[in-house]
């Protein structure tokens, strides 16, 4: 089976401060359905308050992220049987936190 990322930016998200619980119920309740199909790798939103730090090859450090790189929202990571499985389930989180969600496939590595 192949590992999909199911994704948004936290711009995408707009929704009224008062809608953000029933948005985060909507999604748990997505969540719980991945876990329930056996198909839940993980998931979490990006801790957008906490700086981002690079690492370089050369193990040098810098706190800012890569130019055009940055990361923001939440993600899920499911593993699924087909493509049409994973377009399903970015449908329901899309449904279910009123935003649109990003589908992208990982490469196997038979090593990890």
């Amino acid at each position: 089976m192949t590992k999909y990322l199911i994704s948004f930016p936290s711009e995408a998200m707009v929704v009224d401060d008062d809608e953000l619980p029933a948005v985060a119920d909507a999604s748990h309740a997505v969540i719980a359905e991945a876990k329930a199909a056996g198909v839940y790798v993980f998931a979490g939103g990006i801790a957008e308050e906490v700086p981002t730090v690079q690492v370089a090859a050369d193990g040098s450090t810098a706190d800012a992220p890569s130019r055009g790189s940055e990361l923001t929202g939440g993600f899920t990571v499911l593993e699924l049987p087909s493509r049409d499985d994973a377009i399903g389930w970015a449908r329901r989180m899309a449904a279910a936190c009123r935003c649109p969600q990003e589908l992208r496939e990982f490469m196997f590595d038979p090593a990890s």
